[in-house]
């Protein structure tokens, strides 16, 4: 018997009417509000057949850590894949709006974090999702002001922001500061060190006032206060084994992968084929994500912002299915989870399929696959 997995208790605090996880977990650990209007594109390759499927509809954040989609996208990678099947794309900020998309079918293929990917899978008793592969490693990081905070034992007593309440970066930095044989309360931040939960849309104003003295931020945020000032402290990949952990992965429906197979497939190769079109082209991959951030938000990032925030963040094939597990465990250790099984939560067949033809070497799912 697979050892129990967790899923979020509900939140005590001011947000009591809702599920923590649904609240709390945000893709990719952003805590912020989904987007009203998603921004919606479509892509389709210049010729060939339809798949099983007219179009899919793909899912995704505006973001770096969702540069997999964000580049295969905008330079047409995935839609070469799929012939004449068009890709729709939507985007939005948080996870619990994309898994309410993925269940309503709204999109059938998402982006999305570890976290709401565990709830999506947990609220559903399993029966919504599957992770299918990974896209992004790295890009967190403890970000701090060099004029309070010097060493790593200054930041008792302190005011350190993480994204929202519960999400990944939230439930890492509770976990380190347990590790340190501190105590904080993790549903009021209140402790040793101040956890104080702040949107990463205002998490720069709020360091550029001096409410808070650092960040435990996802990127380019900690770039972002790095350009203000601030100072990397730790990079979060250093306390990983081989410095690598899951930051972003692929979901898709359950429903639409026992339809259309060949469609999903399809939108791995395209991802498989991004990935290593990324490593082979880093600057060029890096302009394009750039280029479609502005398209998608109106704004572009600015070199001292991206190049750090670029360099930190890995992408690759492999969801890294072990440290999602011990990323739930943490998040039992804070108090944030109660236990469940995740048995079943990842399906890497279609993905391992595709990586064979490709002569790379197959992934695994740490115990956590379809049977």
């Amino acid at each position: 018997m697979p050892a129990p997995r967790t899923t979020l208790r509900r939140s005590l605090a001011a947000v009591a009417a809702l599920p923590l996880l649904a609240v709390a977990l945000t893709a990719c650990g952003y805590g912020s509000e989904a987007e009203d209007d998603e921004a919606k594109t479509a892509n389709t390759s210049s010729g060939g057949k339809k798949l099983s499927a007219e179009t899919v509809k793909i899912g995704y954040f505006p973001n770096l850590t969702h540069a997999t989609a964000v580049v295969g996208i905008q330079e047409g990678i995935i839609a070469k894949e799929l012939g004449g099947t068009t890709v729709k794309s939507s985007t939005f900020n948080a996870g619990p709006s994309e898994i309410e998309a993925l269940n309503a079918g709204s999109i059938d293929i998402g982006f999305i974090g570890p976290s709401p990917s565990i709830n999506g899978f947990s609220k559903s008793k399993g029966k919504s999702l599957r992770i299918i592969g990974g896209a992004a490693s790295g890009g967190v990081k403890l970000v701090v002001d060099p004029k309070k905070i010097k060493t790593l034992d200054d930041l008792k007593g302190k005011k350190i922001a993480t994204p929202q309440l519960g999400n990944t970066q939230d439930v890492a930095f509770l976990n380190w500061v347990s590790e340190k044989g501190w105590k904080v309360d993790a549903q009021s931040g209140k402790g040793d060190v101040s956890v104080v939960r702040t949107d990463n849309k205002v998490t720069p104003d709020a360091y550029r006032s001096g409410s808070i003295d650092g960040a435990w931020a996802p990127e380019p945020t900690a770039s972002k206060l790095v350009a203000q000032g601030a100072k990397v402290l730790l990079d979060e990949r250093k306390l990983w084994p081989d410095e690598k952990f899951v930051i972003t992965n692929i979901i898709v429906s359950q429903k639409f992968l026992a339809e259309h197979p060949d469609v999903v497939e399809a939108v791995l190769r395209g991802s498989v084929n991004t990935n290593a079109w990324i490593k082979a082209n880093p600057d060029k991959a890096k302009a394009s994500a750039n280029a479609a951030l502005k398209k998608l938000s109106g704004k572009e990032l600015p070199a001292e912002v991206i190049d750090p925030a670029w360099e930190s963040i890995e992408f690759i094939d492999d969801p890294l299915a072990s440290t999602l597990d011990t990323e739930a465990k943490h998040a039992v250790k804070a108090g944030l989870l109660d236990e469940t099984d995740l048995s079943g939560i990842y399906d890497l067949r279609p993905l391992n399929k595709v990586l064979k033809a490709a002569g790379k070497p197959e992934v695994d799912d740490a115990g956590l696959g379809v049977e």
